[in-house]
């Protein structure tokens, strides 16, 4: 049952990770990175649509970015989402057949106005942690009948050290992220 707890927790705490460092994906560097337009849904015949889905994405310069999208009639509202996306900062221009997505220049302002996002992300993962420690330790506190109070707090241990390895593998994807941010 212990053992069942601990990998739960594992499991759940490696995803919170992965989630980070998925968002972290999605903040700008110097480069114009289909990634980025990953989270931008598009309002597509009333639902929300991801833009991957609606079109095909190309990167012939650095920071340029070719949308073409699948249906013609999409090209205003996936316009519409760009503009609107945040913390994106790009201007697309429409032809009539695709959309080219200029991105401006990084100034150093704007990069750390972006590492406070991506620090804010990082938190916002170390927070879930915690709680998925909180929930697996009352997970284990309710054991304690059970499989005794030895057992228990061998286990807490074990928690313990899963949450901090974790938290560092949170805190080492930003530090990457914070260094590619900066560098110019």
């Amino acid at each position: 049952m212990i053992a069942d707890v601990l990998a739960e927790a594992a499991d759940k705490m490696t995803k919170a990770v992965e989630v980070a460092k998925e968002d972290f994906s999605t903040v700008r560097t110097g480069r114009a990175n289909p990634q980025l337009f990953q989270k931008i849904l598009v309002d597509y015949y009333g639902s929300p649509t991801p833009l991957a889905q609606l079109a095909s994405l190309q990167n012939p310069e650095a920071r340029t970015l070719i949308i073409t999208p699948y249906d013609k009639t999409a090209l205003k509202e996936i316009e519409r989402a760009i503009v609107n996306f945040p913390n994106l900062g790009a201007s697309p221009n429409n032809d009539g057949e695709i959309i080219r997505v200029t991105m401006p220049e990084l100034t150093e302002e704007r990069r750390k106005e972006y590492v406070k996002i991506v620090k804010g992300k990082a938190e916002d993962c170390k927070v879930a942690i915690r709680n998925i420690r909180r929930k697996a330790k009352d997970d284990l506190d309710g054991l304690k009948s059970e499989v005794g109070d030895d057992e228990v707090a061998r286990a807490e241990k074990d928690l313990e050290a899963l949450t901090k390895k974790h938290t560092d593998a949170a805190d080492e994807a930003l530090k990457k992220k914070e260094a590619e941010l900066l560098e110019v």
